[in-house]
């Protein structure tokens, strides 16, 4: 049976994915800083799925992720996020820090460990989940936004390197999404973005799964490096 890790998976979009992974087939290894919330996102899916806590920012728990989930991963779904909302005049460091260890040292992390493996067999699949404020830019997310446009520079440029050889990298920048990390975010910022959206409403987790489902599968064979776009029409490409 072909494996799937998913990072961040204890709740919002990595739970959705990996409940999606899970009904595609996949023995999903589930991943979460929180172990509760892992274990409780595979209680859910059943079967085969196991959990493993772990901050993919550090290259210790990298080690214990892939000592649980073994080295043949077919899909590997960097997906773990940290949101953080304040004017960049009052940034602190820490707070700049942060950001770009969990998305953007935590996604290097990931594919170091486990693009080797893939790269000997010849096959495998990286969806890196980065955001449409990657791409825009979004007020009082400055760090956030530099942190998933690098994702995005990362996913063009390691494709350009690894999918002759038979993995293929593609990145998923969804807009709003009804998931915690967006909810954390104040009242108003969610009220001024919702208007903004052509389509007129957040989109929910399972809408961003489904992109993550087919670009895993084999309908999605032609797509390298590309960043698909579930973001209610914010962005429009």
């Amino acid at each position: 049976m072909s494996t799937a890790i998913v990072t961040g998976a204890g709740s919002g979009i990595g739970r959705a994915i990996a409940r999606r992974l899970a009904e595609d087939g996949y023995t999903v290894v589930v991943n979460d800083l929180d172990p509760a919330r892992a274990q409780a996102v595979v209680a859910e899916i059943g079967g085969d799925a196991v959990a493993v806590a772990g901050d993919v920012a550090k290259e210790s728990d990298v080690e214990a992720i892939a000592t649980i989930s073994g080295e043949t991963v077919d899909v590997l779904v960097n997906n773990a996020g940290h949101v953080h909302q304040t004017l960049f005049e009052h940034m602190q460091v820490a707070d700049f820090d942060r950001m770009f260890a969990v998305h953007v040292r935590g996604t290097y992390l990931m594919m170091r460990r486990f693009l080797p493996a893939m790269l000997k067999r010849g096959s495998g699949c990286i969806v890196n989940i980065a955001s449409q404020l990657g791409q825009i830019g979004g007020i009082e997310l400055v760090h956030y936004s530099g942190a998933k446009a690098a994702i995005i520079g990362m996913t063009k440029a390691l494709a350009r390197e690894v999918s002759a050889r038979g993995v293929r990298v593609n990145a998923v920048a969804p807009g709003p999404i009804e998931t915690p990390l967006v909810m954390a975010l104040s009242e108003d910022w969610r009220k001024r973005k919702a208007a903004e959206l052509p389509l007129g409403r957040f989109g929910r987790p399972e809408e961003v799964a489904t992109v993550v489902s087919f670009l895993a599968s084999p309908g999605g064979s032609l797509f390298v490096g590309q960043t698909l776009g579930p973001n209610s029409g914010d962005v429009m490409l």
